[in-house]
């Protein structure tokens, strides 16, 4: 086996050339192989991952391996293409089928460099420019070239990738996308350096008003450092609006309930250390947070709202979790459903009320 995968015609490409050359650690490690088969490829103990693209894994390193291939447009939307992976297809006919010339760059196992399209030049000159007019029959692009703006905060979309990317949106490709794939880019971005630049892209191609209309009028212009989960949650939207740009693009639970925690909450729980004329509102807050069951929710919206105080803020919230949970009715009270969890509520509040006053 090992002979003939030193014989295989393999090529680094993608992410980890360009950022390779932009000095930085990449997290992808993907290889093109040109002259294989996928019989060939079996037999050498890879594993096949790809149900309608040609990708594997190295059965050692687990890094993806693809077939060379060519693509041909045979309906609407992402997935809407014919492929041909045979060994006959190229190295050049693989990059050209690619979106940005800054990731049409392979470099053989020797170090060199395969460059057809000057995508080393547009890295020098900061620019995100589509390697060929194929890049319009792939409407999930116009959602990455946003999300490489927003990691690569200092490059620019070129001119013709912007009118390229503005007629797709015009052609409603995008609305054919599934939802899963557009929220795989936006929380990428979310995490990336300048998570603004993605709504600036989007919103300079009109691609904001099918997918995330709420955001339209109210872009973000800064984001604070953190997550991509905080992040999410720094977005300028109602509790309304929020729950609809969820539901559409089938954001992970986590990620709404910690941007609805912060919508609701987030001002009283900032306004630590609090005052006894806000018990009430605080002992309803703590209860809605699930404090008394455990202190996830509030731990992850305290580091959002105060991550240089967060370490101090929670253990007083965690003496004050403690004593709620201590209080308990006289034996023998006699009370039971809706009564009972009044009073035990009741007398939750008058030693929250005595803790704070103390």
């Amino acid at each position: 086996m090992s002979g003939f995968l030193e014989n295989l015609e393999c090529y680094l490409v993608g992410g980890a050339v360009r950022d390779e050359l932009l000095g930085r650690a990449s997290p992808d490690h993907d290889w093109v192989v040109v002259g294989a088969t996928q019989q060939q490829l079996l037999a050498l103990d890879f594993v096949q991952v790809g149900r309608d693209f040609p990708v594997f894994l190295h059965p050692a390193s687990k890094e993806e391996y693809a077939l060379a291939r060519t693509e041909r447009k045979r309906g609407r939307g992402h997935r809407g293409f014919t492929v041909d992976a045979s060994p006959e297809v190229t190295l050049d006919q693989d990059l050209v089928r690619r979106d940005l010339t800054i990731n049409a760059i392979a470099k053989d196992r020797k170090g060199n460099l395969i460059d057809p399209f000057r995508g080393q030049q547009d890295l020098k000159d900061k620019v995100l420019r589509h390697v060929s007019d194929a890049f319009a029959e792939d409407p999930l692009r116009v959602f990455r070239v946003a999300r490489f703006a927003a990691q690569l905060p200092d490059f620019q979309v070129a001119p013709a990738t912007l009118r390229l990317m503005q007629q797709m949106v015009r052609d409603a490709e995008i609305q054919t996308l599934s939802a899963e794939r557009v929220w795989q880019e936006f929380a990428k971005a979310l995490a990336a350096p300048r998570p603004e630049r993605w709504f600036q892209v989007l919103s300079a191609c009109n691609g904001l008003e099918f997918w995330q209309p709420e955001l339209v009028d109210s872009q973000p212009r800064h984001f604070a450092a953190g997550t991509s989960e905080q992040r999410f949650a720094q977005l300028p939207l109602t509790l309304t609006q929020l729950h609809a740009l969820a539901d559409r693009l089938r954001a992970p639970k986590r990620y709404t309930q910690l941007a609805s925690d912060r919508l609701q909450h987030g001002e009283l729980i900032a306004a630590y250390p609090w005052q006894e004329d806000q018990v009430e509102v605080l002992y309803r807050a703590l209860d809605d947070l699930q404090v008394l069951h455990d202190m996830t929710r509030l731990r992850r919206l305290v580091r959002l709202l105060q991550p240089d105080l967060s370490a101090s803020v929670l253990r007083e919230l965690e003496t004050l979790r403690q004593g709620l949970r201590a209080v308990a009715l006289p034996p023998n009270h006699g009370l039971s459903g809706r009564d009972y969890g009044h009073a035990l509520g009741t007398r939750r509040i008058d030693w929250l009320r005595d803790y704070l006053a103390r």
